[in-house]
């Protein structure tokens, strides 16, 4: 198997896009709620 740029391309796009993926389902996962939801509050906490 020939090793060339379009290949390099390809490779890059599809680690890309499985990062996406992950970056996505960690977000929307429902373990990290409660997290979110308290890190939404910090800027309307008073000092």
């Amino acid at each position: 198997m020939e090793f060339d740029i379009n290949s390099l391309r390809s490779l890059v796009t599809v680690a890309s896009f499985i990062m996406f993926v992950g970056i996505v389902v960690w977000t929307f996962s429902s373990r990290k709620t409660a997290d979110f939801e308290q890190a939404a509050k910090l800027p309307f906490e008073q000092d």
